[in-house]
């Protein structure tokens, strides 16, 4: 008898098309709060590369499975999983590589829409901040705590969607915001109660579809060019380039230290002060 072949893993990154001309991928590792480890980013940039390149879609979701949308990047990388594409061994080439790749997503020509619940921390950031429309659940929590104890972002999106005075309370806190917060911020589109995301973020998905996809294609790029007039892509560049500076302070240094000797204590210690994320009254998971 032939021996069975073993059972292929669960995708990472699950594909459906709930309604015509609409494509949605869902962030599938819910027991790791959807942390964006390589292998995830890997099938994440090829499904949409894919449904780009497919005429019958002319709307992308992203969602996350589980509890939340996603709690950041991969703090217990995997280090046997390949970067989803060749990264320098140069300072700073960190920030870089993963702008690379949000800059792809913003050029892609179909729209891409983030639908938001529960944590959206850093690199979780990162992605909604790079999809054209963003629509997040009332309570979801969306913040960047790696300003606490690492370095600035590897994408400082802050100023450019949210304006200075904002971007600079986000940046010296650290702080959260819920989901209404990030709609009055300027981060998101609308809230919606979280049992109704699903449903509410759908039905703007069919508007969207609505438009034939060569003018969608147009359309995204008047927004992208108008903000690239403005500098947003050589600021973003020159944040990412700073990124790297923080790695080489004392504070940083200390952080990684601590966080050599376990990832649980390194983040409550940096959390418990500030009375949130894993050390509030609900606890986040994985995060950078």
């Amino acid at each position: 008898m032939a021996e069975q072949a073993a059972p292929t893993a669960e995708p990472l990154v699950l594909v459906d098309d709930p309604a015509p001309a609409v494509r949605r991928l869902t962030l599938n590792r819910p027991t790791k709060r959807n942390a964006l480890s390589h292998a995830l980013r890997g099938q994440h940039f090829a499904a949409v590369r894919a449904a780009d390149a497919d005429p019958e879609v002319r709307v992308v979701v992203v969602r996350g499975a589980g509890a939340c949308f996603s709690a950041g990047y991969d703090l217990a990388q995997d280090p046997s999983e390949p970067h989803p594409w060749p990264i320098s061994r140069a300072d700073g080439a960190w920030a870089r590589h993963v702008l690379e790749g949000w800059f792809e997503l913003m050029d892609l020509a179909t729209p891409v829409i983030a639908q938001v619940h529960g944590y959206c921390l850093a690199g979780g950031t990162e992605l909604a901040a790079s999809c054209d429309l963003v629509y997040v659940a009332h309570d979801a929590q969306i913040g960047y705590p790696p300003v606490r104890s690492m370095s600035s972002p590897d994408m400082a999106w802050h100023v450019w969607l949210m304006g200075m005075r904002r971007a600079m309370e986000a940046m010296l806190t650290g702080d959260s915001m819920s989901g209404d917060d990030a709609v009055a911020a300027g981060f998101a589109n609308r809230a919606f109660a979280a049992e109704e995301l699903d449903e509410r973020v759908l039905e703007i998905a069919v508007r969207v579809a609505k438009v034939p996809p060569d003018l969608q294609a147009l359309n995204k790029r008047v927004v992208h060019r108008a903000m690239e007039a403005m500098g947003m892509r050589d600021g973003l560049r020159a944040t990412a380039d700073l990124n790297a500076l923080g790695f080489h302070q004392r504070s940083s240094r200390e952080y990684f230290a601590r966080f050599a000797q376990g990832v649980t204590t390194a983040l409550s210690a940096r959390d418990q002060q500030f009375g949130d994320y894993r050390t509030g009254p609900d606890r986040g998971g994985e995060q950078q």
